[in-house]
């Protein structure tokens, strides 16, 4: 059995997004010294799209995680709410929740540092399945009520 219930492993997603987007930040400030980048000057309307080939592959790839954690685990911060509100929160759902909040954790450091692709893409459709079993059993939770 699961300790807490099952919004656990999305309270604990968000907070590693936050980490990320810290980390992302740092990083990007500290490469736009070493760049020659003055922030004062940069022209208005400004988006970190722009330092694609500007700043180096490694900086870049903190920021393209932060922004991949905004995307697919949106649907499940919904779907692990469907499951509480539902009487799906039960041992095995926060099993998978967990699993795939570890995997998008490992996700983010592999590609934040090695970035190989083959493995990043193993590692991904690992935390979609998690995703897409937890998707459903919230169905057939929401239904059966």
């Amino acid at each position: 059995m699961m300790p807490g219930n099952i919004l656990a492993p999305g309270a604990v997603l968000v907070l590693w997004t936050l980490a990320m987007l810290i980390w992302a930040a740092v990083t990007r400030f500290q490469a736009f010294g070493k760049a020659g980048i003055d922030l004062k000057a940069a022209p208005p309307g400004g988006r970190g799209v722009d330092l694609e080939g500007v700043l180096p592959p490694l900086t870049n790839w903190k920021s393209h995680n932060y922004t991949h954690l905004l995307e697919q685990p949106t649907l499940f911060y919904a779907v692990i709410i469907f499951l509480h509100l539902s009487g799906g929160d039960v041992g095995y759902t926060r099993g998978l929740a967990w699993a795939y909040v570890v995997l998008r954790i490992i996700h983010s450091l592999w590609q934040s540092t090695v970035n190989r692709i083959p493995v990043r893409f193993i590692i991904f459709a690992l935390s979609t399945l998690c995703l897409l079993a937890l998707t459903l059993l919230a169905v057939i939770a929401t239904l059966g009520n």
